[in-house]
């Protein structure tokens, strides 16, 4: 199957997330049909190839894409090549990665390796991590990890987290005539405040990730336009980075402002690999680039635990969950060859894994 023909069928098969099972189960038959020994649970399915007592790496991409926004210009699953470029949901997020390690996972299954490859292709990925979170504890242990998602073949070796915090502030009701005179406190002016000093707020800066600032993204308060409101709502959205934890920065943001602070979500934790890891290391000279970069758009990686991981694949980041995605087959060539690659490169640099 030539690695046209590939994209094409796997962005032909329809996969919003929660929706995987199509292209999961045509994935499986195609795979059997290469002699490898598919695992399936749902939706999301693995196999390995190489040699076993030797290091371990995880090749992982997602199989699910999300649902087709407004603008797109024919049917967003009926796949169009217009020239060397394939237009089509999820062509570049992120099943141009996926056809990429397939192809790589054929060449290298045919020739010898020093280690153990595992190939895991995960399913709502686009909707929480609920895919590779719920394998990872049947893949066993692994020296290293490569995630696919659309990078350009660039290096990421650092992904910002994401914590969601759920502030409340809190007044008296009142009549807005007698608010005054009764002393009523405004919630929504409280909430104001907080807002201010959140906006002010300043973080150090990440040497791959650069700086950052927590944003405010839903306000909710008031009954009614006579009344002075006594509770107000609102939620911070903060991309965090490598070094910090999530639990504290929460404790931070209650020390400085006067409205309750919550965690609303902290799944999507913070990763960064040492930039002399064999990973990084091997990924750079696959890559041909001079060294790594930071990524700002969460994936897999968050879920990996203490894994050392790099995120690159074929494709562009600004591409995705836009209109008329697309990949071009130049970009899945190259992508596949770096794959192929990496793996034994990482291999060689790789310190022996002990069982």
């Amino acid at each position: 199957m030539s690695p046209a023909e590939l994209l094409t069928i796997l962005v032909g098969t329809p996969s919003v997330s929660g929706e995987e099972g199509p292209l999961a189960d045509l994935l499986q038959d195609l795979l059997a049909a290469q002699g490898f020994q598919v695992q399936r649970q749902g939706h999301n399915l693995w196999f390995s190839f190489g040699k076993q007592g030797g290091a371990r790496l995880l090749l992982n991409s997602h199989l699910d894409t999300v649902p087709p926004c407004a603008g797109w210009e024919g049917d967003p699953f009926a796949p169009v090549w217009h020239g060397a470029r394939l237009q089509g949901l999820g062509a570049n997020d992120a099943k141009g990665c996926v056809a990429a390690l397939l192809l790589a996972a054929f060449e290298l299954s045919k020739q010898p390796l020093a280690g153990e490859v595992v190939v895991a292709l995960s399913a709502e990925e686009e909707t929480g991590g609920q895919g590779i979170a719920t394998i990872l504890d049947q893949l066993g242990s692994f020296d290293g990890a490569v995630v696919g998602e659309p990078t350009g073949l660039r290096i990421c070796a650092a992904q910002r987290g994401l914590l969601i915090l759920k502030c409340t502030a809190r007044g008296q009701s009142g009549h807005v005539a007698n608010a005054q005179m009764l002393g009523a406190e405004n919630a929504i002016h409280k909430a104001a405040r907080d807002i201010a000093k959140i906006a002010a707020m300043d973080f150090p800066a990440h040497p791959l990730l650069g700086s950052q600032k927590a944003q405010v993204t839903q306000i909710q308060g008031g009954l009614r336009r006579n009344q002075v409101p006594d509770v107000c709502e609102f939620f911070v959205d903060l991309r965090s980075s490598p070094e910090q934890d999530h639990d504290a920065l929460a404790a931070g943001f209650q020390r400085q402002l006067e409205s309750e602070v919550a965690i609303h979500s902290k799944r999507y934790l913070p990763k960064g690999t040492d930039p002399g890891h064999p990973i990084v290391q091997a990924a750079l000279a696959a890559a041909g680039k001079a060294g790594p970069v930071g990524s700002g758009t969460t994936s897999d990686w968050a879920f990996l635990g203490n894994i050392p991981a790099v995120k690159a694949g074929p494709g562009d980041t600004f591409r995705s969950h836009t209109p008329n995605e697309y990949l071009t087959l130049p970009e899945l060539e190259a992508g596949a060859a770096f794959y192929a690659q990496l793996v034994p490169t990482f291999f060689k640099l790789q310190v022996p894994h002990e069982a």
